[in-house]
């Protein structure tokens, strides 16, 4: 479907003097913002067999609409539900840099952020990253370059997951890349919840870490900031959970390249994606991380 044909359906944009402009930044689906009789809102147009990563766009309603209600989610306004097509209100704020998400101040305003949403009213379906790794892999075998030892890279995050055990399952974003934040001058507000289900909140901990190149010491600002403290169990976990997020973002890559039409180097960013998991992989630590792991008690979950 097109902008004009979305146009066109919407009661709120009937009749109306819209106007219409192309919002960059995505690399899965087309979005548009669209200004009509003094309000702004933002038409998300599903990318080509997007299913097959996963998505379910009712589910991305039902996590927009609740995770919206604990003000972190931009206001869901129309869904299209045939066609998947989300409309929300327009943000206005501001983007915000790497840098200042990872400054002291700007992982607190993250933290607080997570905790509303972790906190927040119930989303359907669950999120484990290794089996959506499982998963891109039956979508990308036989159609996307996967590396030699894919195999082991696979037995490797099985045995990482086993070592992780079952945590807390909580509202979760799960792809809190930079873009997916804006600074609406009160609060970090965070878009995007295509992926959005239950989870484990340390994988949006270690998901938001390894994305923007966090040190130990960020890490341990990142858990004080939303836990009050940083145990060995918590900081083996977020170490755990950056690695098997590396894993799933290189196979979501290859994934794309088996089903994209988008202009965008995805074979590139997958191969990026295998190196840092790879790399990971070969801290001496990891034995360390996958034993303390597990002792974390039910309590501080």
């Amino acid at each position: 479907m097109t902008i004009e044909e979305v146009v066109a359906r919407v009661p709120a944009f009937s009749g109306a003097d819209v106007t219409v402009s192309a919002l960059g930044g995505g690399i899965t689906n087309l979005n548009y913002k669209v200004d009509v009789g003094g309000e702004s809102f933002v038409v998300r147009i599903p990318g080509k067999d997007s299913e097959r990563l996963g998505i379910d766009r009712r589910r991305e309603y039902a996590c927009t609409v609740a995770a919206s209600r604990t003000g972190v989610a931009p206001e869901v306004t129309y869904f299209l539900e045939a066609e998947g097509i989300l409309i929300t209100r327009f943000i206005a704020g501001r983007p915000v840099s790497a840098e200042e998400l990872g400054r002291p101040d700007g992982i607190r305003r993250v933290a607080a952020s997570l905790q509303r949403v972790h906190g927040g009213p119930a989303f359907p379906a669950t999120f484990s990253a290794f089996q959506t790794v499982q998963d891109y892999l039956a979508v990308a075998r036989g159609a996307a370059p996967l590396p030699a030892d894919i195999g082991w890279m696979v037995d490797r995050a099985a045995a990482i997951d086993r070592a992780l055990g079952g945590g807390a399952v909580r509202p979760c974003h799960n792809d809190l890349l930079q873009a997916n934040f804006i600074d609406d001058g009160r609060s970090l507000r965070i878009l995007d919840w295509e992926y959005a289900a239950m989870g484990d909140p340390f994988f949006d901990l270690g998901n938001f870490a390894v994305h923007h190149g966090f040190s130990d010491v960020q890490e341990t600002w990142l858990l004080e900031a939303y836990r009050g403290q940083a145990t060995a169990a918590d900081r083996a976990r977020v170490k755990l959970m950056k690695i098997l997020s590396d894993l799933r973002e290189a196979m979501w890559a290859m994934v794309q390249v088996a089903i994209s039409t988008l202009e965008y180097d995805f074979a590139a960013y997958g191969r990026t994606h295998f190196q840092r998991y790879v790399t990971q992989l070969q801290d001496p630590r990891l034995p360390t991380w996958m034993r303390e792991a597990g002792v974390e008690t039910s309590a501080q979950r």
